[in-house]
């Protein structure tokens, strides 16, 4: 599955945004499953359906509204996807990754990525914060990457290091802001698969066994194509349930649950952001 998208496509949905906005955005902010109330916090905020920008996807699941949310946040002028795209929706990497280059092209330096992901994790709990300190992109290993076919150096160079692709003083930035408001946070390494079934009991033993604190559908891509563009990433996961890992067991994982555990874990999440986008 591949997509070829011009540098012209990106400034085109970049332009159709920036005439309807006053200000460029500093930040971009992904919202994942569950978490779309957090763009509530938004003030002064331009609501931009998906569907009206050149080229951009349209998000199909149950929990993401689909739009562009541009406003304030903390002061901070931000570029909020309410709502993401994924593998499993039948779309490509490039597809998936295409509002960040086009938040790149409207002057975004810093992404902040969250998402809705289960603990594998033993000492997870639901409704549990995950600073994101690297990932495992098992979609992207198995040859789905963002980045596959020709390079855009307009973006960044062809092969893009990812040691530090989560970027260090941002999340030093995070843990000093949990630490002042008192919201415990965990630190681990995100797994992404490509779904949309949640995964047996062996993959979460085989995930938890190669080094993941937690698991999901989303958010690799994104954060490589930015990295790749020059930004600085942040990412977080609500740890919306725990991942089954025997058979016998009376725990099923479902959407609902996800949902349900994202929207309680909200209010601190957006505490959270506040805190870290009030230090940037």
């Amino acid at each position: 599955m591949y997509t070829q998208f011009s540098p012209n496509d990106y400034d085109e949905a970049a332009a159709y945004i920036q005439a309807r906005i006053s200000q460029k955005p500093a930040v971009g902010l992904i919202l994942g499953s569950g978490l779309s109330p957090l763009a509530e916090s938004i003030a002064d905020g331009v609501r931009i359906p998906y569907g009206e920008i050149p080229h951009f996807p349209v998000s199909t699941v149950e929990g993401h509204a689909g739009q562009l949310v541009i406003g304030q946040l903390a002061g901070v002028p931000v570029c909020a996807m309410q709502g993401r795209f994924h593998f499993y929706e039948g779309y490509t990497p490039q597809q998936i990754t295409f509002p960040v280059r086009v938040m790149r092209r409207l002057g975004a330096q810093t992404l902040i990525v969250t998402n809705a992901a289960g603990g594998l994790n033993p000492i997870f709990r639901s409704g549990d914060l995950m600073l994101i300190e690297d990932h495992l992109n098992f979609v992207g290993m198995a040859g789905h990457h963002p980045l596959y076919g020709p390079n855009l150096p307009e973006f960044g160079p062809r092969f893009p290091s990812m040691t530090k692709a989560y970027a260090p003083e941002l999340r030093a930035l995070l843990l000093e802001a949990a630490n002042e408001l008192q919201i415990p946070v965990h630190r681990g390494v995100y797994a992404m698969v490509a779904g949309p079934s949640f995964e047996t009991p062996a993959e979460v033993r085989f995930l938890r066994n190669a080094g993941a604190d937690a698991v999901g559908m989303s958010t690799a891509p994104e954060v490589i194509v930015a990295h790749h563009a020059g930004m600085a990433v942040l990412g977080i996961s609500s740890i919306t349930n725990v991942a089954v890992d025997v058979t016998d067991s009376d725990a099923d994982t479902t959407h609902a649950e996800v949902l349900e555990t994202g929207a309680l874990i909200v209010p601190r999440l957006t505490r959270l952001l506040m805190g870290v986008l009030g230090k940037m």
